[in-house]
């Protein structure tokens, strides 16, 4: 009875796969076709610009090299007249400070009768020519003994500084004040090393103020031939408009246009993508799909890259958010769902 029920049972098995082959129902083409899913990205459009690429340095407010002046005594002395404060706009050759005279003034009237007498002597033949002109030296020099107990500005600008008053001994490694031109100021810049062979004089600067409240473009004008050779900085400088509004000692960020390539075609930074391979791409959308094109890129700039390749041109719309995804899906044409712009 056992040996029956085996070739019984395989029989069923058999006839039962028989079935599920020849009359099991046929899917329709429709039903076996599947959908293909739209992938979510975001557009921009391709669009021509200006590019320009920076070295980006900080540096101070300063005064031109001849735009400010310390004053010190000629002689050592007394200051008994102080005729500036801080702030104050002075002219060139003005007296800002005086010296006790008293004894200088001595000299020069001493100095001055003696040369009154040998011009009489001369007159009558009762000194020598030589004796004259040793009165006349003398003379002189006391007049400019008594002249260097004036001190006077150097230049035109702004007292930013005094030092002494009025009773105070000065001698000559005081410093009695300081001028500064406010309208001859410079931006001085720190260079890295590496970046210093890329300026010229006459390159356009971009300034601002750490803090924002201030920007205005100048141009370089001077480039150091000598790093520091601690930090490896190279030195540059750049004007300042007068009325800027920035002060000496100011910290100052600039940004030297060192290239500059006008009417190139730009995608946005996120447009561009690389496969394994490292070739880089933009999603150029064309009806319901986005198409992948090889493109070369070339200067990035304010969230825009420059891009040439076949196929590429300008207001065509392309995939910024989501370019990544469409490389990954290893298909030149892929449809997507535009979600914003």
């Amino acid at each position: 009875m056992k040996k029956l029920i085996i070739p019984v049972l395989l029989v069923g098995v058999l006839a039962g796969l028989g079935w599920l082959v020849w009359f099991k129902p046929v899917n329709s083409a429709e039903e076996e076709k599947k959908p293909e899913p739209l992938v979510p990205v975001h557009v921009g459009k391709i669009v021509r610009a200006t590019l320009r690429n920076y070295v980006t340095a900080y540096g101070v407010v300063e005064p031109e090299p001849t735009a400010s002046a310390r004053l010190a005594v000629g002689v050592p002395g007394i200051v008994t007249e102080v005729h500036c404060v801080e702030g104050q706009l002075v002219a060139q050759d003005a007296v800002l400070f005086e010296l006790d005279g008293r004894a200088a003034e001595v000299a020069v009237q001493f100095a001055q009768k003696t040369l009154e007498r040998q011009k009489r002597l001369i007159q009558t033949e009762g000194t020598s020519l030589k004796l004259l002109q040793e009165a006349e030296q003398q003379w002189a020099n006391a007049r400019a003994q008594q002249a260097l107990l004036q001190i006077r500005a150097p230049l035109s600008g702004t007292v930013t500084r005094v030092n002494v008053k009025r009773g105070e001994a000065a001698d000559l490694t005081s410093v009695l004040a300081e001028i500064v031109d406010l309208d001859r100021l410079v931006i001085s810049l720190n260079i890295a090393s590496a970046e210093t062979a890329l300026l010229k004089t006459g390159q356009a600067v971009d300034v601002g103020t750490t803090d924002s409240t201030n920007h205005f473009s100048t141009s370089l004008s001077f480039i150091g031939a000598q790093l520091d050779p601690k930090t490896g900085a190279g030195i540059a400088r750049a004007g300042i408009v007068p009325n800027s509004g920035l002060r000496p000692g100011q910290f100052i960020r600039a940004r030297v246009v060192t290239e500059e390539r006008k009417d190139r075609l730009v995608v946005p930074v996120a447009s561009v993508a690389k496969d394994a391979t490292g070739a880089t791409f933009i999603a150029v959308v064309e009806g319901e799909k986005a198409v992948l094109k090889p493109v070369r890129v070339g200067l990035r700039n304010e969230g825009w890259i420059e891009v040439e390749g076949e196929g590429v041109a300008v207001d065509q719309p392309v995939v910024t958010e989501g370019a990544y995804g469409l490389i990954m899906t290893q298909q030149f044409a892929t449809r997507i769902r535009v979600v914003g712009e």
